[in-house]
Parts: structure tokens; C-alpha cells; sequence
């Protein structure tokens, strides 16, 4: 018993230094939703694009979107789990292709256009649902 309230006190201190991040994101070194909206406010803000090249991994199932949100954060390539996980037609790694604003549902689009461009093999990501299901969006480029 003597262990259990050091436990409480390690906890304690770890879950403050731990909240902060918790807040910030789900994956270290992935973006979210809230990462991507507070980078664009704190002096990283990305410039305004009329386009998109963008990908998405879209489940039916929040438990599916759960485990390919799991082997991303694990270092899997995002192509390689979209192939694997992806609901839609889309089996070219999740490939959407350049998108202008206006093409896509509000609410992925926000979300995407707020995102930071990266790289299939180290993805910044975003999760959000939309009445087609759950996605997780990574952007490949801005123009």
C-alpha cells in the first residue's frame, strides 16, 4: 500500500508535465487538428494556397481509423497504410491529387488546408469525421 500514494505523486507530476502535450496532440511529431490551427498562430503560419495535394486514409469504423492512426505513429509509410486500411476506391496510398478550395467537404477541408505539407515516409497527419466516415489526412504539397 506504502507504493501506491509515490504512485499517485509520480502520476501527478507526470500527468502535469504530460498535459500540456496531451492537449497539443495524440502523436508526437504528428500534427492534429489543434496543432495544425495553433501553428498557423503562433508565427509558423502557412501561406494562403488555392490548392491542395493531398492524401487520406478513410474508415467507416473508428477502431479502424484507431489502428492505422496506431502504425503511423509506429513509422509505417502513410501510402502503405492507406493501402492497408483505406475504405474508399482510392487505392493509390490514399491519393487524392491537387484539390482546389471549394472541391472538398467543409470540414476535411479545413482541416487540410490548415496542415502543414510532409513526406509519405514521415507524415504530419490530422484526424477528423466527416459524413463519410473517419479520415486521417496528411498534405504532400501547397500551391
Amino acid at each position: 500500500m506504502p507504493s501506491k500514494p509515490k504512485a499517485t505523486k509520480d502520476t501527478s507530476k507526470a500527468a502535469a508535465g504530460d498535459n500540456k502535450k496531451e492537449t497539443k496532440g495524440k502523436a508526437s511529431g504528428k500534427n492534429t487538428k489543434e496543432d495544425a490551427a495553433e501553428g498557423s498562430s503562433t508565427g509558423k503560419a502557412l501561406k494562403p494556397a488555392t490548392a491542395i495535394n493531398a492524401r487520406h486514409i478513410l474508415c467507416e469504423k473508428h477502431s479502424r481509423k484507431e489502428e492505422a492512426v496506431t502504425k503511423l505513429k509506429e513509422g509505417a509509410k502513410f501510402d502503405d497504410v492507406a493501402r492497408e486500411f483505406s475504405e474508399d476506391k482510392a487505392r493509390q496510398g490514399g491519393s487524392l491529387g491537387w484539390k482546389t478550395r471549394g472541391a472538398l467537404d467543409a470540414a476535411f477541408e479545413k482541416a487540410a488546408y490548415d496542415l502543414e505539407p510532409s513526406t509519405t515516409a514521415n507524415p504530419k497527419f490530422v484526424e477528423v469525421k466527416t459524413g463519410h466516415g473517419y479520415h486521417v489526412i496528411m498534405v504532400e504539397g501547397r500551391r
